[in-house]
């Protein structure tokens, strides 16, 4: 089973990327969504949130701004935060793959916004979904109701893009058209076909 790393920085287009992988019926790891099923109610990751940052998990929910507050602009807080996070998320992932290749699917995705951060996976290949920084800053702008310095806190904290192009053995440019996204996408799903 080929197992690609799908990465990119907020805003870039892994939504997308990852949506035309589940198109093409290869199963998707979605790390985003399971940091958010581990601190949804009942989430096992919200006791050690509570413990490690008091104040932020209110009546068994995880309260999502106070959280942020604690963390945006405080290295050693994230830290925590992710010492917290990252274990649980791998677990997950491990369960996942194991699950793809028991259903001998030809190709699996893990969809991870750190995926060169955090490394240490053996992938077939990386992919890194890129756009100009004017197109990223529109498109978090249209999804989320942050602010310009909440924005540009978030960014500064995810490798640069044109690291994260660098270390890619794929790069799809997301900020033309979305025609143009898909076709880049679909000749690297052919690829994978047996």
């Amino acid at each position: 089973m080929k197992v690609i790393g799908l990465t990119g920085g907020i805003g870039m287009g892994k939504s997308t990327a990852a949506g035309a992988f589940r198109r093409a019926h290869i199963p998707v790891f979605d790390a985003d969504a399971t940091v958010h099923r581990l601190q949804a109610p009942g989430g096992r990751a919200l006791k050690p949130i509570e413990a490690a940052f008091p104040g932020t998990v209110v009546n068994g929910a995880l309260d999502r701004a106070a959280l942020r507050a604690a963390v945006l602009g405080n290295k050693e807080a994230l830290t925590r935060l992710e010492r917290i996070l990252h274990p649980m998320v791998r677990e997950e992932e491990r369960a996942f793959l194991a699950r793809a290749r028991r259903a001998a699917a030809p190709a699996a995705v893990l969809d991870i916004p750190l995926l060169f951060e955090t490394g240490g996976r053996k992938l077939s290949f990386s992919m890194v979904v890129s756009a100009p920084r004017s197109v990223q800053i529109h498109r978090v702008r249209l999804r989320r109701k942050m602010s310009q310095q909440d924005i540009e806190n978030v960014i500064a904290r995810q490798m640069p893009d044109a690291e994260k192009r660098r270390r890619a053995d794929i790069v799809i440019r997301t900020g033309l058209s979305r025609y143009h996204t898909q076709r880049q996408l679909r000749r690297v799903i052919q690829g994978l076909r047996p």
